[in-house]
């Protein structure tokens, strides 16, 4: 025991001097305190952040010498040696430019922006704090090269370099590593179900393909969003925002916005996090009643009025035809009455979202287990073919992952449920229909015309008592009658009868990395690769998967090496290759390689080129869907998909007595084995001349590919920063929408049955999947310019240029969907500090007008003038931030897409708590 003792007592001393305590301040080189700084003990994991004073305390598990780090986003990194116990340390920090903040997107290592093989944006700390945006996702659109296009107020779609619509499956979001697409819809709902505003760290986003690093879906760019992880970023914040949003169609309605984040590091070994979001606001109405199929046409003036935001008026027929070739009756097509969007949503925009995760370091390093849930449930309006309320959606991500600086091995699932969405179109068909069938109301139409016309009518005043006549006792909107028809259409999940979506849809996902740099010095390998499984189950309102789910999968493995190369004092040349192979089950292999070389002259100036090739695999709409939209039955072209649609439809007395039965069983295969386009068939039926009939039966989809090269300039000007770019893109198996239409008896091209068949409209119009032949290409540049000027305020500006090379006079059908201004300006001017804990920001942007084109309907997009700005004031002794703000101050109000709601303004307050 007396042996012992000693050893004991000397044993517990070395713990107690084990420990060292350093405190001190970040400022920066102006003498102002830098709150939400990192303190990081070099090698270890251990570190914290200043508070809002700039200050810091830590404990360190072990006797000095060793070396401390502070860092913070816009300022240079500094190193100071510890060098006793209870030492203070006062960091000075130099405030750097954008080009120096460090991303990891671009080569899946971290690296400055200014050295980044490709163009990259990023949007961190600094830039959130300041956004004049009324949220981090919104401010976006602030960067350069970007559009955001505006769906919703709580549904956005971020895109770059062209051919976007509201399904933009082009472009992947990830959050935390996780895929944040719909596994029912195959794309990102923007921030419905994201990220949590308090629990944001960084955003980059990389435009253009990617697919050498990232697959098939990495096509037209990648947004990441990294949150903060509790180990660094322990501790409570909050943010409540409160305002209005004004629209002339919606007038005046609340907008609340709140985030609340707690975390906390219990030991240099676990750490647990928890965040919650809440938002609710009215969404910006759409109220058009531009008529799709005449120029100026309104109901009073177009007997076959489609009102833009007008629904159920797609249901027509040709009255001539329908009254058996009368030739009182004249030869138009007749639409019924629909119902305005306002009438079929209540226009409530609301997110709900939560996310935790617990965070395990065993060795006290970077090595770590982490697991993190994510939930979120909303209700907003998606336009895809037609307009959706999506009600009650709700998504979930469960994730583990384990890693360390060199590696990471993650596995995930996406979940989601359609809650108690449905299409307002074919709500409004059925309400017409509950009241009164579609051959009852033509054929009351086509009796009081054809009996006013003999009365002495004039064709307009026919016309106006045939359509009174057909709409008495109408279901107007809130009656008894039209709210029965309602609620029981909205509750039906199936689509003939009904407009119920239904949907748990799934998609399980695993990849890996692993960085070879700390075993060799020769360059910075990497080895990678991902897997994906996909669960489609709409019970057969989205897909074909009335019989059971369908399911599928796809993987992908790849490469990289970097090498540096210091060729002088003066010049350091980077090289840059990678390679990835992508597989589908469905499909043949793709090899996606890129090559790129990165040349810094005098550490101001850096010019980069790279080349690359990358693909896209069609969507599991595109392979899938089976979706009767009203105008048309959407049929997806995987091979196994063709036959697993099938309908009955009735044949008219004229086909009947040539022979065919009362009806008809058709399967989805016919729009892609037996069928005309659809302009010339509708084309030969308006005119009478087979001649103009031209058989389509479209090829069956395979992946699309690109072949892309960029090059790039980034520099330093004293306190000028130049960031320029240029692209050229061209395109093969371009992946489109074809419009089709199938006789439902006779064979195309026979000249005849099947020419009688279109003539007496027993067909089916069919939406194919497909590949175009035609030859797609586009280009585009951008420049960004960023400085200080008179002392301490910020002024950049972006330019941005793009546009698609295409013959549309060969391919007059095609649509391309490239739906991008050719010119966009952005500008901000700010300073974060005007005077003592008070700042500003002013952003504009300028957008040409442009040609939107998507399924919902085509229409120019007016040119648009945007101004948001904000003031702001930090409180450290309270630890918060208040600002107030406005968006589209001019109060002119815009849209980004043909279709959706005029764009109003936003005026908000917002009280921020700790978020540093």
């Amino acid at each position: 025991m007396k042996t012992i003792l000693p050893f004991l007592m000397l044993f517990l001393c070395s713990i107690s001097y084990a420990q060292t305590t350093i405190s001190g301040t970040v400022v920066d080189d102006s003498g102002q305190p830098i709150p939400g700084a990192n303190i990081l003990v070099i090698g270890t994991s251990t570190g914290t952040i200043t508070d809002f004073d700039g200050g810091f305390t830590i404990k360190v598990n072990s006797n000095p010498p060793f070396a401390l780090q502070a860092s913070s986003v816009g300022f240079e990194t500094v190193t100071e040696q510890i060098t006793k116990n209870i030492q203070v340390i006062n960091f000075v920090l130099k405030e750097g430019t954008s080009l120096d903040e460090v991303v990891i997107s671009a080569s899946r290592t971290p690296e400055r922006i200014f050295e980044s093989p490709v163009t990259v944006e990023r949007l961190g700390l600094k830039e959130i704090k300041s956004t004049a945006s009324v949220d981090f996702y919104d401010s976006l659109e602030n960067l350069k090269g970007v559009d955001v296009n505006t769906n919703s107020l709580t549904f956005k779609s971020v895109n770059t370099r062209g051919f976007a619509t509201f399904a933009n499956n082009r472009f992947m979001q990830l959050v935390d590593g996780m895929d944040n697409s719909t596994p029912a819809l195959n794309f990102p709902i923007g921030n419905l179900v994201g990220m949590v505003e308090t629990d944001v760290l960084s955003v980059e986003l990389l435009p253009g393909a990617s697919s050498a690093l990232y697959g098939a879906n990495a096509f037209n760019g990648i947004l990441f969003m990294q949150s903060k992880n509790p180990f660094d970023y322990p501790g409570i914040r909050a943010s409540i925002k409160r305002g209005i949003t004004s629209q002339e169609a919606a007038g005046d309605n609340a907008y609340t916005d709140v985030s609340f984040s707690a975390a906390h590091k219990f030991t240099n070994k676990f750490a647990a996090k928890v965040n919650f979001g809440y938002l609710k606001g009215t969404d910006w109405a759409a109220n058009s009643e531009v008529d799709k199929n005449m120029p100026g046409g309104t109901r009073a003036t177009n007997v076959n009025y489609n009102g833009v935001n007008v629904y159920g008026d797609i249901v027509f027929t040709n009255i001539r035809a329908a009254a058996g070739g009368l030739g009182v009756v004249p030869n138009v097509n007749v639409s019924r009455t629909g119902y305005n969007e306002s009438d079929l949503t209540d226009f409530n925009a609301e997110s709900v979202k939560a996310d935790w995760g617990l965070y395990y370091r065993p060795f006290e390093n970077d090595f770590e287990i982490s697991y993190v849930g994510k939930v979120g449930t909303g209700s907003t309006i998606y336009q895809g073919t037609n307009r959706y309320h999506i009600d009650g959606f709700f998504q979930e991500q469960h994730k583990l992952e384990i890693k360390n600086k060199n590696f990471f091995l993650r596995g995930y699932v996406v979940g989601d449920k359609a809650g108690k969405s449905y299409d307002m179109e074919a709500t409004a068909i059925q309400i017409n229909r509950a009241w009164k069938s579609d051959t009852q109301w033509f054929g009351d139409y086509i009796n009081t015309y054809v009996g006013a016309t003999f009365a002495g009518a004039t064709e307009e005043q026919a016309h106006a008592a045939a359509r009174a006549a057909a709409e008495t006792g109408r279901f107007e909107p809130g009656s008894p009658g039209f709210i029965a028809a309602y609620n029981k259409s909205i509750n039906d999940p199936n689509l003939i009868t009904g407009s119920k979506f239904q949907d748990a849809s799934k998609y399980y996902h695993a990849d890996g990395n692993y960085n070879f740099s700390h075993l060799t010095d020769f360059a910075e390998i990497q080895i990678g690769g991902s897997y994906r499984k996909y669960s489609l189950n709409s019970s057969g309102t989205i897909y074909t998967d009335s019989d059971g789910p369908i399911n599928y999968s796809e993987y992908g493995i790849y490469t990289q090496i970097q090498k540096n190369l210091e060729l002088s004092d003066a010049l350091d040349l980077k090289l840059t290759g990678s390679i990835r192979y992508d597989k589908s089950e469905y499909f043949d292999g793709f090899f996606s390689p890129r090559i790129s070389a990165g040349l810094t002259v005098n550490k101001n100036h850096n010019f980069r080129a790279s080349v690359q090739t990358g693909f896209r695999n069609p969507t599991t709409q595109d392979l899938f869907i089976g979706l009767d939209t009203g105008a048309y039955v959407l049929v997806g072209s995987a091979s196994d998909n063709l036959d697993r649609f099938s309908r009955s439809y009735n044949v008219s007395a004229s086909g009947q007595l040539l022979g065919q039965p009362a009806t008809i069983t058709q399967t989805g295969g016919a729009g892609y084995t037996n069928s005309y386009t659809a302009t010339s068939a509708l084309a030969a039926a308006a005119t009478g001349n087979a001649a103009l009939l031209q058989v389509a039966n479209p090829g069956l989809i395979k992946p699309e590919q690109i072949s892309t090269a960029e090059v790039g300039y980034r520099g330093k000007y004293s306190n000028l920063i130049v960031d320029f770019s240029a692209y050229y893109n061209k395109y093969k198996d371009f992946i489109s929408q074809g419009r089709v239409i199938s006789p439902l008896y006779g064979t195309v091209g026979d000249g005849t049955l099947s020419f009688e068949a279109i003539k007496n409209r027993d067909y089916q119009i069919y939406g194919s999947y497909t590949n175009a032949e035609a030859d797609v290409k586009s280009y585009g540049a951008s420049i960004g310019l960023s400085t200080k000027i008179l002392g301490n305020f910020d002024l950049s500006g972006s330019y941005t240029y793009a546009k698609l090379d295409f013959d549309q006079a060969k391919y007059p059908s095609f649509v391309t969907n490239f739906n991008t201004p050719e010119h966009k300006f952005k500008a901000s001017f700010g300073n974060t500090e005007l005077f003592k804990n008070f700042g500003f920001n002013v952003s504009y942007r300028f957008s040409d007008d442009y040609f939107w084109e998507a399924t919902f309907g085509d229409g120019v997009v007016p040119e648009y003038h945007v101004l948001d700005a904000q003031i702001n004031l930090v409180v450290p002794s309270m630890k918060s931030i208040f600002k107030v703000g406005g968006t589209n101050l001019t109060g002119k109000e815009y849209t980004t897409a043909f279709g959706t709601g005029f764009i109003g303004s936003m005026y908000y307050v917002s009280w921020v708590i700790n978020n540093l």
